[in-house]
Formats: C-alpha cells, structure tokens, sequence
C-alpha cells in the first residue's frame, strides 16, 4: 500500500439539504383527505468526472461545478495510486500551492476534502462527495517502494470547482463507517454483494479509509509489515476508498464484495507525533461469508 502525508487543518462542512414545497391555492377542507401523499424526493443526479492516473501524472478536468459529483479514478499505471483533493483556503491558487510544497509538506491552508482512494492497477474505483466552489490540487500521496510520494515526482494538478445551483443533497447509502481517533465504526456489517458505504469523520484531524481484499491466508498484520519495506507480492488487493478529510463532510464510495477476508486501514499521519494511524491502532479485520 502506500503511507500519505497530510496537513491537519480544519475544513468547513458541506452544505445541508433543503427540500421546499411548492405553493399552490388552499384546497377545500372537504378536499384535503383525498388529496394523494406526496412522492419522495427523487435522488440527486451527481456531476459525472474521471481522472486517469498513471506515472506520474494525472489527466482529467480542469474545471468543473460545485455540488455533488462522483470521481472516476482510472487506475492506468503500472504502480497504486490515489486522487487526494487539497482545498486551498485564504485564497490561495494552486501556483502558490506550487511554491510551497517546494520547501516541505503541504501548507495548513491546503485542506484534505476527500477524493478517491487506490483500486488494483488496471481498475477502477469510484466516490462520491459534495465539493464547494474554490480552487484545488489534486494530488496523489501514494509512496512507491522507495518511499517517495508521487507527488514529489510532479504527480499534482490544478482543480477549479466554479459556483452552481446543482445539487448538494447526498446519496442514500447501505452502511456507514464513523471514523475516529483510532478506529473504523461500522452501523451494520458489510455483506457479499453490491453496498453503497457512506464515510463519515467524527475526529477533529483528517482520517482517511481504505479497503482491502486479503490474499487467501493473509491478514492485516501482514499488509503493515509489507508497507514498511515492500518486498514481495503485497498481502491484498486495494479496493478504492475515501482519502483524508476533516470533521463535519462526508463521503460515499460503492463496493461489490465476494466472499473473503477484507479490511480497512488509516495511512494518515497523526497530529500530534507524526506516525501513521495504522501504528496507533487504526485498522480493522472482517470476513464477508
């Protein structure tokens, strides 16, 4: 898998639901008892983008509309990568984003929101988010066998998400993951088959999730092992997910499980010591029957 580096600032919450009723006249109060219960609100259509990754770049959109829009990330390298959008607050752009990465690690101003985490080189992994108006990177944090991030390498591009009156309400989803200082809370357990997996980040720094299908006999132990030195064949296949973001957002991103053992695991690096928050702890187990 990968180790990824994030800052630790805080973002704002995405936007609440408000469904109105239209106004019409008043109808007789002998009328009212047959008047038919309304249909429920028909699930939002979201923004369709897809970025291609590969080494070591993306292609993909410059610009699209704010609201609710499922990310497509095509795995078209030979190596793991991922798509980490950073929202630049204070109104930075992303040459001054450029600038600062030159001497270190992101800025504070340039905040986790998400994204999509690694499917298998080859495929395909796909979530889905409200992103707000503003400029951003996206960028891949993915380190290879010589631990350097990818987007030391150049792999990073602008992202500007233009006002709009699209939609911001969110998909219904099956189970949802309540992350935490240091670990995975699911509503309900996971199943064989098709499920929308909603992520939400009840801590106050950034987690992220990603998913894993074992190798027959393997466990999440041994997937630890292999990130710190890589060598051999790794212990699972990656699976997509949701990259680091803040408290008060939420994520979705959908599955089709076979029977097996999965995980999911935390590469972000904790605000208080810098470690991972795999080595706090952070990861969990499970089998689908």
């Amino acid at each position: 898998m990968y180790r990824s580096m994030h800052p630790a600032a805080l973002v704002a919450a995405a936007a609440s639901i408000l469904i109105g009723c239209s106004k019409g006249d008043t109808p007789p109060s002998d009328s009212a008892a047959s008047l038919p219960t309304p249909a429920p609100a028909a699930a939002a259509t979201p923004n369709m983008i897809t970025f291609t990754a590969k080494e070591y770049s993306f292609e993909g959109p410059d610009t699209i509309a704010a609201g609710l829009t499922m990310i497509h990330l095509n795995a078209a390298g030979k190596e793991l990568h991922h798509v980490q959008l950073l929202k630049l607050e204070q109104g930075k752009t992303f040459a001054d984003f450029e600038t600062a990465v030159k001497t270190g690690a992101p800025p504070t101003w340039a905040v986790p929101y998400g994204g999509v985490n690694p499917p298998a080189p080859g495929g395909m992994a796909i979530a889905t988010e409200v992103i707000e108006a503003g400029n951003y990177a996206v960028v891949c944090f993915v380190e290879g066998a010589d631990h350097v991030p990818h987007m030391a390498k150049g792999m990073m591009k602008p992202l500007t998400v233009t006002p709009s009156t699209a939609s911001t309400a969110e998909p219904n989803s099956d189970v949802t993951v309540t992350l935490s200082d240091y670990t995975f809370t699911l509503s309900k357990p996971l199943v064989a088959g098709k499920q929308t997996i909603k992520v939400e980040n009840g801590a106050a720094q950034p987690h992220e999730v990603v998913l894993v299908q074992l190798a027959p006999g393997k466990t999440m132990d041994d997937l630890k092992k292999w990130v710190f030195d890589m060598k051999g064949p790794p212990p699972g296949r990656p699976m997509g997910g949701i990259p680091a973001f803040m408290k008060g957002k939420n994520a979705y991103f959908d599955v089709d499980l076979t029977p097996g053992d999965y995980g999911m695991i935390c590469f972000v690096p904790d605000v208080k010591d810098g470690k991972m928050h795999v080595e706090h702890g952070m990861v969990t187990q499970f089998k689908i029957s």
